[in-house]
């Protein structure tokens, strides 16, 4: 399975997020940074997003802790969405973390 996660702000938290995940041991050499196509009818270029490709259950877990930390870390307000292939997403502020791990791996179908 592939998860993609957008961060909404700036490319700056992009590249953090990136760096992030790709130190995780579980998750290393499964992150991706890609840029979609825009949407029929949309303008411009697409914004970037991180594709992670998911084995089971053990690193949706690790995806999701993750996740989790690095929003705890921002010191400005933060918005990431992470969507599942079947188009299911979830967006989750820094602003507002209480138990993101929980709802990524809720998206991501590990529980």
């Amino acid at each position: 399975m592939r998860a993609q996660v957008r961060v909404v702000g700036g490319q700056a938290d992009l590249v953090s997020l990136h760096q992030w995940l790709v130190r995780e041991d579980e998750l290393r050499g499964r992150v991706t940074l890609h840029q979609p196509p825009p949407e029929p009818g949309q303008l411009g270029v697409a914004t970037d997003v991180l594709v992670v490709a998911l084995s089971g259950g053990g690193a949706i877990t690790v995806l999701a802790s993750s996740l989790q930390i690095w929003l705890k870390q921002r010191h400005s307000d933060v918005t990431i969405e992470v969507t599942n292939p079947d188009g299911r997403s979830v967006k989750v502020t820094a602003a507002r973390v209480a138990d993101a791990a929980r709802l990524v791996r809720e998206v991501l179908g590990d529980e």
